[in-house]
């Protein structure tokens, strides 16, 4: 099938494996207290009860809120230091999505996976979202969160090139092309501060039973 996007969409500045820019552990945040602080409160709202979770991409802080309740909490990244480091963890995975983005997990597993400030790396949307359409349960979300802070040379080409409005048009281009969501939501959750603000989006999609499906 025809790529819908642009030639080399998907390239990088650094085309090196990312394993190697991700060896060394890095144990700081890459938004402000703010913005984590958005992400919290965003949580509280949408992530159910009791449920499984996947934090896809993974780091040392999945920014969970404390006053919700989970059976799991999966992590799946690159730096097993930094998610050793997650005390928000019960599980997790190492694995460069990039090079296979076929996810070790079964089908309709999760109650909710979230992506947060890390959509911009990938260089396999349609196959990564197509794994994230297999192991949700039907009716439940996936929560892509991002930001305007990345590294420069291991985004994609196509993420830098947007404004961040057209970012989320990209991301609910994502949901799309697997045929097995619904209408993606866009949300600013930027909550209001005094200080430097990092703003917040959410591009967020539900997976449709079957019979839902057009």
């Amino acid at each position: 099938m025809e790529s819908p996007y642009p030639k080399n969409s998907f390239k990088k500045d650094d085309e090196t494996n990312d394993e190697f820019f991700y060896v060394e552990p890095r144990l700081v945040v890459h938004i402000d207290d703010n913005a984590i602080k958005s992400i919290q409160s965003y949580y509280s709202e949408v992530l159910p009860e009791n449920a499984t979770v996947l934090d896809l991409m993974s780091s040392w802080k999945s920014h969970f809120p404390t006053n919700k309740q989970f059976k799991k909490t999966v992590g799946l990244g690159l730096n097993p230091i930094e998610m050793e480091n997650n005390p928000r963890l019960d599980e997790f995975f190492v694995q460069n999505i990039n090079v296979d983005p076929t996810l070790p997990f079964k089908a309709n597993y999760f109650d909710a996976v979230v992506i947060v400030v890390s959509i911009q790396y990938v260089s396999k949307p349609i196959e990564l979202f197509q794994e994230i359409a297999r192991i949700l349960k039907p009716d439940s979300s996936c929560h892509v969160i991002y930001s305007n802070r990345m590294f420069p040379t291991k985004a994609v080409w196509l993420w830098k090139a947007l404004s961040d409005d057209m970012r989320a048009q990209l991301i609910a281009s994502y949901f799309h092309s697997t045929n097995n969501f619904g209408k993606p939501a866009f949300k600013t959750i930027t909550e209001v501060s005094d200080g430097s603000i990092d703003p917040v989006f959410v591009v967020s999609s539900k997976k449709q039973h079957n019979e839902d499906r057009q």
